[in-house]
């Protein structure tokens, strides 16, 4: 179970959930303007096998491997169109490529027989298709414009509790905590926004405080208290750019 940062808010006087969501949003979102998702794809078929591909890999490795893929695999047919050995091996490096081409190839199977061979936008419909949990059909429903949850990835997961917006460690009580007090209007780039900051800043072994435009609002801030108080906080703006990208 994940070290809970909630009571130690209140401890430091920080303010509730609801009070600091606006301004950690707000910050990171100066600090972050480029975030975004890292998947490279052109339309909303690509964009759900890229997320599918992307489980258990790099988004590097997926970009790699889908710059030939999606030249050859343009419509769900393609990809019931070939041996499944083929498109194991064309999806090889991305790792569990027999799981993924069950998967990718059952998805497509189901596009084509229930929705005209379009991606759905509804999550009901989404986490239907084979291969799809709650987490990819969140991504690809927010990247699709239609964002009915919030995405909880390692970085999200862990900024979360750091923050002291979330007690919990299972993804699905992340997010409904997240759903209570992020507005829904940022429901689609709040993930990105952590995602970021959990890679440029806050390291799962050694966040950068010192660097963080959060540190203030931060109940898991390794910074002295007494330096809070005196400033701290405006050295770690100071000092952010350093741990730009």
């Amino acid at each position: 179970m994940a070290r809970s940062y909630v009571a130690e808010a209140k401890r430091r006087g920080l303010g509730r959930r609801q009070e600091r969501i606006g301004p950690i949003v707000e910050r990171l979102a100066a600090e972050h303007s480029d975030a975004q998702i890292a998947l490279r794809f052109r339309s909303d078929l690509e964009l759900l096998v890229s997320v599918m591909l992307s489980a258990q890999t790099t988004d590097t490795n997926v970009n790699r491997v889908t710059e030939a893929l999606f030249r050859k695999y343009r419509r769900p047919e393609d990809y019931l169109a070939v041996p499944e050995e083929e498109l194991e091996r064309d999806i090889y490096t991305t790792g569990f490529f027999r799981q993924k081409t069950k998967a990718i190839r059952g998805t497509m199977r189901m596009l084509l027989e229930e929705f005209d061979g379009e991606v759905p936008r509804r999550l009901e419909d989404l986490v239907r298709l084979p291969g799809v949990a709650r987490k990819t059909a969140n991504v690809v429903a927010s990247e699709l414009g239609h964002a009915q949850g919030i995405v909880v990835d390692t970085h999200v997961r862990r900024l979360s509790q750091r923050l002291g917006l979330t007690r919990h460690d299972d993804p699905v009580k992340i997010e409904r905590d997240l759903q209570r007090v992020v507005p829904r209007a940022d429901w689609a780039r709040f993930p990105h926004l952590l995602i970021w900051h959990g890679r440029r800043v806050c390291d799962a072994r050694r966040p950068a405080c010192e660097d963080c435009v959060l540190e203030d609002l931060c109940p898991a801030s390794r910074l002295a208290e007494p330096l809070r108080s005196s400033g701290a906080s405006g050295r770690a703006r100071a000092g952010r750019s350093s741990r730009r990208e």
